[in-house]
């Protein structure tokens, strides 16, 4: 094995270490982490930071959020197999790779064509088939594909969006960072019980705020 392969190796334990440290804990989870390499969805001046636990600047002033919160917001959802997930915020592409190794089906809408055209052909290189990459307004969800079994947003809501929640079925999780933009966020989990639904505050989180519209590429 050469000095090469060890560092791979090495960096992709002390990776997943970092991940359980973190509370990242399930182990499909941290399976389908190891599977998707970081260092594919950044490059430029960042690139040699893509395996530390921080987010990165990517275009259009998002960010590529920290390894560990992805996986928490991913344990959070609890993708089953079968899932069909609508992503809100494709951005770089990195959680909906890590999407892709979970559930059957994963829409990713982000309003940045900018952003959308390069993960589309990224995701031909990696031979990621079972996702689709939408360019449009997510905070209006993909009626035209609902219901979905698990819906996540990777930008910040002042609550919880309705027409999100309408698009989401029952027995059905969304995970949303909900607050003001220039503030610390709440990750939220919603439930969709027949009853209406419930709500878990997470942990503090910031993200990017989301907005209407289409960005202007």
């Amino acid at each position: 094995m050469n000095d090469e392969a060890i560092s791979d190796a090495e960096r992709k334990m002390q990776f997943l270490f970092g991940l359980r440290s973190k509370g990242v804990m399930d182990a499909r989870v941290l399976t389908a982490m190891e599977k998707v390499d970081r260092g594919a969805f950044i490059t430029g001046t960042f690139a040699d930071r893509a395996y530390e636990d921080m987010p990165l600047p990517i275009a259009c002033g998002q960010t590529i959020s920290q390894p560990s919160v992805v996986g928490l917001m991913t344990q959070a959802l609890d993708v089953q197999s079968r899932s069909k997930v609508l992503e809100v915020g494709t951005g770089s592409g990195y959680q909906a790779a890590v999407l892709s190794h979970l559930a059957r089906r994963v829409y990713s809408v982000d309003r940045h064509a900018r952003l959308t055209r390069p993960v589309r052909k990224l995701f031909q290189d990696l031979d990621i088939h079972n996702v689709t990459i939408v360019t449009g307004d997510g905070s209006h969800g993909l009626p035209e594909q609902a219901p979905f079994d698990r819906i996540l947003v990777t930008a910040a809501a002042e609550d919880p969006p309705g027409p999100l929640l309408a698009q989401l079925r029952e027995g059905g999780i969304m995970v949303v960072p909900v607050g003001q933009s220039d503030a610390v966020q709440s990750l939220i989990k919603v439930t969709k019980s027949p009853q209406g639904f419930d709500y878990e505050e997470l942990m503090p989180v910031r993200f990017v705020p989301l907005l209407e519209g289409l960005g202007q590429d």
